[in-house]
């Protein structure tokens, strides 16, 4: 149990860097290509769950590192 939760608290964080890596080379990119390349830098390591990723986008936008576009939502800067 313990074990699991510091699997998951592991991911938590190698999700958040990848999308963080991703937005940084990209500058802007949508929902759909930001979920699809962060999935394909950490298939290596494990396949996360595409809900993982909404949440630590979600996560990493109340922490202001990243930002939706004003007039399209599913776009993020």
């Amino acid at each position: 149990q313990a074990t699991r939760a510091t699997v998951d608290e592991d991911r938590k964080h190698a999700v958040e860097a990848a999308i963080v890596r991703v937005m940084k080379s990209r500058k802007s990119l949508d929902h759909q290509h930001l979920t699809l390349e962060v999935s394909e830098q950490l298939m290596a390591h494990f396949k996360p769950d595409p809900k993982i990723i909404k949440k630590r986008i979600e996560d990493l936008i109340s922490r202001e590192y990243i930002e939706r576009d004003a007039n399209r939502p599913n776009l993020f800067h």
